[in-house]
């Protein structure tokens, strides 16, 4: 087979990761349902087409003889770190063969995927498109069906297989019915605002990028209906963290390109709008809207321990083991990889969610490469919207990871991570 073909084998498979993400979780739901007895191999596909990749980059590295160019960029050397350590602490703190598989699966897929893509587009720049054009192509469909769903009935993911079982075909806020949490085709509401946020600070960017102005008006209004679509999509969710991170991540944006030198009249407008948005808050601070919708405090009822009381709880009972075990408990030991085994935890903290597995020599090792790759990004970013709307998208990502293990979820961190790997495998640094 010649290499040419190879390679566009190569891509078109990261491409349907890429572009099947989205859909991952109704069909392995949908399919778990039918044939139960193979649901973890269904939910398992995107990790074994990775895996089946592995050889094939491995031959286009060593065929173009880029191995000495990988090995010295520091970005290479942490992900190997970072992985390396995985594998040396399976045996040390052996959690059984499910949850540690399931564990090396929720850790190291995104890395891994990453990796790939970072290869991929290495050696055949051309298909850089063809991830943009994909990755815009689910977009339109997550936010789209999540404007949907807000005229479809609240149980109608049910009808697929969703259940208390596999996943909620939708959650309320603090168990209030007047506030439905949509998932559209993602695992759940949280999720989908984190997806939202990166949605909103790629389209900011790209308007920012073209001063909010279009010769074809019909472009022009598709994206402004696009992005009043993916507010719709990020308030629906009701996701606190990722309103706040959606909000951080647009303002990035704008800071860079258009507010890089505001006049005394944009200021006054923004610090007008801030102040009356800050007294609105106070103002209405006890009304039942903001007790659900940003503290998600049912005044009526609710549940008996409020979702600021888990997250609390969360954090403290993570940090605390953390201290007690600074090398760790061992890959698969929190998170929905933990339920395979004894001692189910889960962690509200993407960091202490890392350090809670790999110690503080894991959890170091992942801050220095996600921040690494997020300097590179920005560094990166008057080369086109794509790596400044990447790398507002990833403060707010990160931020989000302080209330929520954000990464865990297969769909934002395939989508994110590769993005991150497009604007690095292609991006000129500026050195500044």
């Amino acid at each position: 087979m010649k290499t040419r073909t190879l390679e566009k084998f190569y891509i078109y498979a990261l491409l349907l990761i890429f572009g099947g993400i989205i859909f991952h979780a109704p069909l392995s739901v949908g399919l778990g349902v039918v044939f139960p007895d193979y649901s973890l191999l269904i939910k398992s596909w995107k990790e074994i087409v990775m895996l089946g990749l592995v050889p094939l980059a491995w031959f286009f590295v060593t065929r173009r003889r880029m191995w000495r160019q990988l090995l010295e960029d520091w970005v290479v050397r942490l992900v190997l770190a970072y992985s390396t350590l995985h594998i040396v602490l399976i045996p040390i703190f052996y959690q059984g063969w499910k949850s540690t598989a399931a564990g090396l699966a929720i850790d190291l897929r995104y890395i891994l995927f990453f990796s790939l893509v970072y290869i991929g587009l290495k050696i055949a720049p051309r298909y850089r498109s063809c991830v943009l054009i994909t990755a815009v192509a689910g977009a339109v469909v997550v936010i789209g069906f999540a404007v949907l769903q807000l005229f479809l009935p609240v149980d109608i993911l049910s009808h697929i297989g969703y259940s208390k079982e596999t996943i909620a075909p939708y959650l309320t806020v603090d168990k209030n019915p007047d506030y439905i949490r949509v998932n559209s085709t993602l695992r759940g509401p949280n999720p989908l605002g984190a997806y939202a946020t990166m949605v909103l600070a790629l389209l900011t960017a790209f308007l920012a990028r073209h001063k909010f102005s279009f010769r074809d008006k019909r472009l022009a209004v598709g994206l402004y209906v696009f992005g009043l679509c993916s507010v719709i999509a990020l308030w629906i969710s009701y996701s606190r963290s990722a309103l706040g991170a959606a909000v951080i991540s647009v303002l990035l944006v704008l800071v860079a390109t258009i507010l890089r030198k505001p006049s005394k009249q944009t200021l006054l407008v923004l610090g007008s709008a801030i102040v009356l948005l800050v007294a609105a808050l106070i103002i209405g601070r006890d009304s039942s809207f903001v007790s659900n919708t940003l503290l998600h405090e049912n005044p009526d009822g609710g549940s008996p321990i409020s979702s600021n009381d888990g997250h609390v709880s969360s954090v403290s009972s993570a940090l605390s083991d953390l201290v007690q075990q600074p090398f760790g408990s061992g890959v698969g030991s929190t998170g929905s990889a933990s339920l395979f085994g004894d001692k189910p935890l889960i962690v509200e903290n993407q960091y202490l969610f890392v350090g809670h597995e790999t110690g503080w020599l894991g959890l170091g090792l992942f801050v220095a490469l996600y921040g690494l790759i997020l300097i590179r990004i920005w560094r990166t970013k008057q080369a086109g919207w794509v790596a400044l709307g990447v790398g507002a998208s990833g403060v707010g990502l990160g931020l989000i990871g302080l209330l929520l293990p954000v990464w865990v979820d297969d769909t934002v961190a395939i989508i994110w991570w590769g993005l991150a790997a497009l604007v690095l495998a292609g991006g000129k640094r500026s050195g500044k």
